[in-house]
């Protein structure tokens, strides 16, 4: 079979599955030798859950019957050998539906009724209430009923005109978008506002998220779509229809909710199929195609090269009958080349930059906690070899040393306290700057200024000021986080001078990521705070499901940074306690050392082969955890494993005709 996207995707999770391993391999190993203190095995939770938890999610947006079910078969599903989602002629998917995967449900379809829009709860909000969605468990065993259960995505409803305005689903000053009206005077709306299809796909399991979009009423209608569900897409694919080109819809689709968004953007220019003519030679449909997409191109102001004329019908017939020849005449392959070579690798490198950063920090934390082990069993080794031939009254004296050190060295414990005072005070304020109050304040005082304006006008800029407010509290936080450093790494250089302690300050805390975060949400919401959206956000429900999700949102990106900021803190301080642990604890075994000495003298030659043998231990350890570093670190920056991926099937697929398409 000719390697797909698919292919490669799971290339991708095999590399993460085996960086899980290697940290589990670590965190095993630093748990059975005394090394995993809370903040290293912090660190390392954090790591696995972002390998494992790391979704990569690939939006589908198309108006009805330009083919993207068939393409969301073609590029994903077609190992299994049929069709996985319904594909038909004419409308199929009414509502946006997410194909994803969590081993802790069972298969299912969820399904979220209509009328939840006439509330102002979000879809974000939502999600973390099981009643209100209606679910239907998949009988994956069982293809027909399969087939049938996942047709409810395509139910409807009939409604008044004023019903389907409340819903979204009617725009009086858009009257050539809106649905028609039947003689009863009744509207054709979706039944669902959402579904959610957990299904055990190889593909999905690997942390693959597909969202499947429907045409631009639904988009428009639903608030989380246009500034939650497609901004943070790492990917998305609009599909047009080769015979029609870019229709008024399609075009208006792309300006409102495509264009302006920092996405990997792809074309497809779908049903290429349908131009071949047998009265017309191949040259002049090739002529024909290559001119179809440089107007698409030029229409929605792109490279050419980001356009791409396929069939998908062509491609899933190619892939389920393993017809190479019809595979390529799809010309689906170049678009999955393009999302491999160009989507895979940047999600790769994020994650591999965070281990590689992760696994840096993590040789920082032990390496300082060994080498101090190491210099304190060498003192004591000295100290014990010191002692040969030496009477016991040498002992006594070496006795009283050990006392005055153990005492002298108690007395920095003033100095710590003094120093914690002062960090914890420098904390709480730094995490004052960015706590939830502040996010509370400025969207009220935004939402003040909405409800004061006139149609809105003006709330563009009153987002722009909430934003730069916003983003100088991260600046902020940013600069009293290098303060905190800088702090730390004075009162580390006097410790360290003063009492022979090994610490070390961590790279100072980065908040850029967040800020980042901030400006994507900026981008995003600002296009809908428009003059050409002014009608849409002065209905109240609209706006407050607006208001509640950017609270959403925002929140989620300053609790972030008040974590990471707490995180290094943690990192930072710890070593105190981990070093006064190991220096109480070298006391204590110095003691019993000289005490068991002065008691026989016999057992001086035992203690030192001991002490020396607990040194070479501690030699060995280092080597182990530096090859188990090392591992991960080649592991991560090394090759996809695409040799070792096996083929993937499915028995369990959708009885649905091969010519269909969606």
């Amino acid at each position: 079979m000719v390697p797909s996207f698919a292919n490669k995707l799971d290339a991708l999770g095999a590399w993460r599955a085996d960086l899980e391993s290697r940290l589990g391999e670590l965190s095993r190993f630093l748990f059975d030798h005394d090394l995993l203190d809370p903040p290293t095995s912090a660190l390392l939770d954090s790591l696995t859950q972002r390998l494992a938890g790391e979704k990569l999610v690939v939006a589908f947006v198309a108006e009805f019957s330009r083919g993207k079910s068939e393409l969301i078969n073609a590029i994903f599903f077609a190992d299994t050998g049929r069709r996985i989602l319904p594909a038909t002629p004419g409308r199929t998917t009414m509502c946006p539906v997410e194909l994803s995967y969590d081993p802790d449900e069972p298969p299912s379809l969820k399904l979220l009724d209509i009328d939840t829009r006439l509330g102002s709860a979000s879809l974000a909000e939502l999600r973390g209430h099981p009643s209100a969605w209606k679910q239907v468990e998949l009988n994956i065993k069982r293809p027909d009923l399969l087939a049938e259960e996942l047709l409810q995505v395509m139910q409807t409803r009939k409604v008044p005109k004023e019903a389907a305005r409340e819903l979204g689903f009617w725009d009086d000053d858009r009257p050539e978008d809106n649905p028609p009206v039947d003689a009863a005077g009744m509207v054709e709306v979706p039944a669902w506002r959402h579904a959610i299809i957990n299904y055990p796909h190889p593909l999905l399991k690997r942390g693959l998220v597909v969202l499947d979009t429907p045409g631009l009423n639904a988009i428009g209608a639903e608030p989380e779509l246009t500034v939650s569900l497609l901004p943070s897409a790492h990917a998305t694919v609009f599909i047009l229809a080769a015979d029609t080109g870019v229709t008024k819809s399609d075009l208006t689709i792309w300006r409102e909710h495509l264009c302006g968004q920092p996405l990997a953007r792809y074309v497809a220019l779908n049903k290429i199929d349908s131009l071949s003519d047998p009265l017309s030679p191949s040259a002049e449909v090739e002529i024909h195609i290559a001119r179809q997409r440089a107007l698409t191109a030029q229409t929605l102001g792109i490279p050419e090269n980001r356009v791409f004329p396929i069939s998908a019908k062509q491609a899933l017939a190619g892939r389920v009958s393993g017809d190479a020849d019809v595979l390529r005449a799809s010309r689906i392959l170049a678009l999955e080349d393009a999302l491999g070579h160009q989507l895979l690798p940047q999600r790769r490198e994020v994650l591999e930059r965070v281990v590689l950063d992760g696994t840096s920090q993590i040789t920082a934390q032990i390496g300082r906690r060994l080498n101090d082990r190491r210099r304190q069993l060498a003192e004591q080794l000295l100290e014990l070899r010191g002692l040969r031939g030496k009477n016991s009254n040498m002992v006594g004296m070496m006795l009283k040393r050990v006392e005055a050190e153990s005492a002298e060295f108690e007395q920095c414990i003033a100095r710590v306290q003094a120093m914690r005072s002062v960090h914890t005070r420098m904390l709480k304020d730094a995490l004052t700057t960015i706590s939830n109050d502040v996010v509370r304040e400025q969207t009220d005082m935004l939402q003040e200024k909405l409800r004061s304006s006139v149609l809105n006008f003006g709330v563009k800029r009153a987002f722009s000021d909430m934003c730069a407010v916003l983003r100088e509290q991260l600046r902020k936080a940013q600069t009293q986080g290098h303060e905190i450093h800088d702090m730390l790494g004075a009162s580390f250089t006097k410790l360290n001078a003063e009492f022979g302690f090994g610490l070390s300050v961590p790279a100072a805390p980065d908040l850029s990521q967040f800020i980042a975060d901030l400006d994507m949400i900026e981008r995003n919401y600002i296009q809908y705070l428009g003059l050409s959206h002014a009608l849409r956000l002065s209905q109240h429900r609209f706006m407050e499901q607006f208001r509640r999700m950017l609270v959403s949102k925002l929140r989620v990106v300053f609790e972030g940074a008040s974590s990471e900021l707490e995180l290094w803190n943690k990192t930072a301080s710890s070593q105190i306690d981990s070093q006064l642990r190991e220096r109480r604890r070298n006391f204590k075994r110095r003691r019993e050392s000289l005490e068991r000495i002065q008691a026989a003298s016999n057992e001086l030659e035992a203690r030192i082969q001991e002490v020396s043998a607990q040194e070479e231990r501690l030699r060995h350890l280092q080597a182990r955890l530096a090859t188990l570093i090392e591992g991960i670190e080649i592991a991560a920056t090394g090759p996809l494993p695409m040799g070792g991926i096996e083929s993937v099937t499915i028995e369990l697929p959708l009885n649905a005709p091969a010519s269909a398409q969606g």
